[in-house]
């Protein structure tokens, strides 16, 4: 089914809006149009809409008459989504909008990322924005830019913008859960800068490629023990190194400093008469790749085809750096809460792997929700890339989210859940970056709860939403309102 019959599902109102947001390309720092959307859709409703300097959408609704004295309630989401896309389809995410599907209980789109992180939560705050019945106090709607590749958003914001007591985050993706806390995150960025040099004689080149593998949220779907494709492609480079004399061009795999890298790509020349011994490699490594993630991914892809030599190629002693190093790059979970073994206390995402005969870029995102592990972590990272000859710098660093399980906010909507559901939400901490944490340190006055529908497979082709979940979150939602009190 396609995108207009998503607006026959109910709730209307949000499905409608969730509809408008899919038709407008969005992907993080192509902003522009859905910015645009947000604006113009603010002020058709004669809304106060303004813009702050670094894109942030604030529209302001008035409370319902007769409840002026209302705690004002921001309800916050982010207008950016995150750009995956299986290779069989032609899908430009700058121009084109996402195609949605209805497969049977869940919403997912044509082979690409759905955005239902964080449409959902979008299309939940347009929705209250435009109703004429709903009851609540003031609201503010508040809609942050690119969150997904660093938060930008939320660190720009500047103090005053928003105004409200509480701050409900919709970007949360297990329906019936009330988050409370959430991990802080870091950037490793790094680089090795040299000349390229000459192939060797009598050389040919290879294309080598794995693909297929499932990829996913770096925080949520950490714990899955899912295939990284550039640990895996080093893991097969390593050994046609050692083996078959075979030398690195270029390197290409991950796209996404937040999702599991699905697929990478290599260059490597070797000589002429090693190409069925690479080419048995492969099948080898394929083979060994599928027997040790059966249980865990789709078939995995390792192929290889030969291709136009290039000019230069990365001088050994650097590959050799680069290829240990990532080798033994840690990657995946590091440590689970002691105190709640189900849950990620730290991980790391071996991101994305970019190199030519110039210079290579890699990038990591490390989360914790302990500081001190965080810390300890990133200097593993600094220790093996350092000692491999690189440069290594560190940004967009920020704290988790500290629970506060005495939150007023929280104790209302645990009752407002528990009536209007007959049973308790379960009150949690995510592996993952919320906006939460950032915002609640520019206004330490904010009481915040995150919470939303339920996704699964974020920032992957397989994201999808189910579709009772969300007539929930949005009845919870409305219940929340209508229960907020009143100022001292």
């Amino acid at each position: 089914m396609a995108t207009k019959e998503i607006i026959e599902l109910q709730p209307q109102a949000l499905w409608k809006n969730f509809a408008k947001v899919c038709s407008v390309p969005h992907p993080s720092h192509h902003l522009k149009e859905i910015t645009g959307l947000m604006v113009d859709f603010g002020k058709s409703l004669g809304l106060d809409t303004r813009v702050d300097s670094v894109g942030n959408v604030l529209i302001l609704k008035p409370a319902t008459a007769g409840l002026e004295k209302r705690k004002t309630v921001v309800l916050q989401a982010h207008l950016d989504m995150v750009p995956q896309k299986n290779n069989a389809v032609n899908h430009d995410f700058e121009k084109d909008p996402i195609t949605t599907i209805i497969d049977g209980e869940w919403v997912r789109a044509n082979e690409t990322t759905l955005g239902a992180d964080n449409g959902i939560g979008v299309a939940a705050a347009m929705a209250v924005l435009e109703s004429k019945t709903l009851k609540h106090g003031a609201i503010e709607a508040f809609f942050t830019v690119d969150e997904e590749t660093g938060m930008f958003g939320a660190f720009g914001l500047q103090p005053g913008f928003i105004t409200g007591e509480i701050l409900l985050n919709m970007d949360s993706e297990d329906e019936g859960e009330l988050y409370v806390g959430c991990a802080g995150g870091l950037d490793a960025n790094i680089t090795w800068q040299y000349q390229g040099v000459a192939v060797p004689e009598d050389d040919i080149a290879l294309q080598i490629t794995i693909s297929g593998l499932k990829g996913g949220h770096s925080g949520l779907d950490i714990a899955l023990g899912r295939g990284n494709a550039n640990k895996l492609l080093f893991r097969f480079l390593k050994e046609a190194i050692i083996r078959y004399e075979a030398r690195l061009a270029s390197v290409e795999g991950g796209n996404m400093r937040n999702a599991i890298p699905r697929e990478a790509t290599a260059i490597i020349t070797v000589p002429a008469d090693s190409k069925e011994d690479i080419e048995q490699l492969v099948s080898e490594y394929a083979n060994l790749f599928n027997e040790e993630y059966k249980e865990i991914e789709n078939p995995v892809s390792l192929v290889c085809r030969e291709v136009e030599l290039p000019e230069l190629i990365i001088p050994e002693e650097i590959q050799d750096d680069l290829i240990n190093s990532v080798t033994a790059c840690p990657n995946g979970v590091f440590r689970f809460i002691p105190s709640m073994p189900e849950v990620v206390e730290t991980s790391m995402n071996l991101s994305i792997v970019s190199a030519d005969a110039a210079h290579i870029d890699i990038k990591c995102l490390l989360r914790s929700s302990v500081d001190s592990k965080k810390e300890e972590l990133a200097s593993m990272v600094e220790s093996v890339f350092s000692l491999a000859g690189a440069k290594v710098a560190f940004s967009g660093g920020y704290s988790g989210w500290n629970p506060n399980l005495q939150s007023p906010i929280l104790a209302t909507m645990k009752e407002a859940y528990r009536q209007r559901f007959g049973k308790d939400a379960t009150v949690a901490v995510v592996h993952a970056g919320l906006e939460c944490g950032i915002l609640g340190a520019i206004e330490p006055h904010l009481d915040m709860v995150s919470f939303g529908p339920t996704i699964r497979h974020p920032h992957s082709p397989d994201e999808k939403v189910n579709i009772p979940s969300v007539e929930r979150f949005w009845e919870f939602l409305v219940a929340t309102l209508e229960n907020i009190p009143e100022r001292k």
